[in-house]
């Protein structure tokens, strides 16, 4: 029998801009966006607000709890709504990565934004909300293209930075006291580094292949 070369399974796409299957990631972050709306109502009808205590309280180990908590709350529904849009459209379009990678990006984005407010913020401040996630998804967004060399992703990536370029500002230091720069900062830090992970995991394998008998 003749003994052939098998070709490595080709890598997984990795220009995509949208999500391979878009009414289940539809569905995800809805579901998503709608646990937030949930969670908010419980904390203002039953706790008063008082769930909020359970933020990310810098520089204590109690506060490290917030680290998971705290972008699931928010200082009431202004504060909530705000967020809703950038929640429902980066985390839809990161989902371009398939919903598994997906949620890696988000943990890895969670934990190190959750951890640099922790490290960084003022002690003694409670400090919640989901726009370090959103941030983190943005980040996410404007650089995959670059380390993936993807045209169609660049071209999105100069959509959302043309709409919502002036959110970068949050990243700055004391642009508004009453906002965390610390979550934005690492958010995006984050997604920094969750979009370069993504495509190195993605790279097609380089091997010439296998031998078959």
């Amino acid at each position: 029998m003749a003994t052939l070369p098998v070709p490595s399974a080709p890598g997984k796409p990795v220009n995509r801009v949208l999500p391979p299957r878009p009414l289940q990631a539809a569905v995800v972050i809805v579901a998503f966006t709608a646990l937030l709306y949930v969670v908010e109502l419980v904390n203002l009808a039953i706790f008063h607000g008082s769930l909020n205590d359970y933020g990310i309280v810098s520089h204590r180990v109690t506060g490290l709890l917030g680290v998971i908590w705290a972008p699931l709350l928010h200082v009431g529904w202004g504060h909530l709504i705000s967020n809703t849009l950038p929640v429902l459209l980066f985390g839809f379009l990161a989902m371009a990565v398939g919903i598994r990678q997906w949620v890696a990006v988000t943990v890895v984005i969670w934990l190190i934004s959750g951890l640099g407010v922790w490290l960084t913020e003022d002690t003694g401040v409670s400090t919640v909300g989901a726009s370090g996630i959103a941030f983190g998804w943005l980040m996410f967004l404007l650089v995959r293209g670059i380390f993936n060399r993807s045209l169609k992703q660049l071209v999105v990536a100069a959509v959302l930075l043309f709409y919502w370029g002036s959110a970068l500002w949050g990243l700055l230091p004391n642009v508004n006291p009453e906002i965390s720069w610390q979550a934005h900062a690492f958010g995006a830090l984050g997604g920094l580094l969750s979009a370069w992970l993504v495509a190195m995991a993605n790279r097609p394998a380089r091997t010439a292949g296998s031998l078959a008998a």
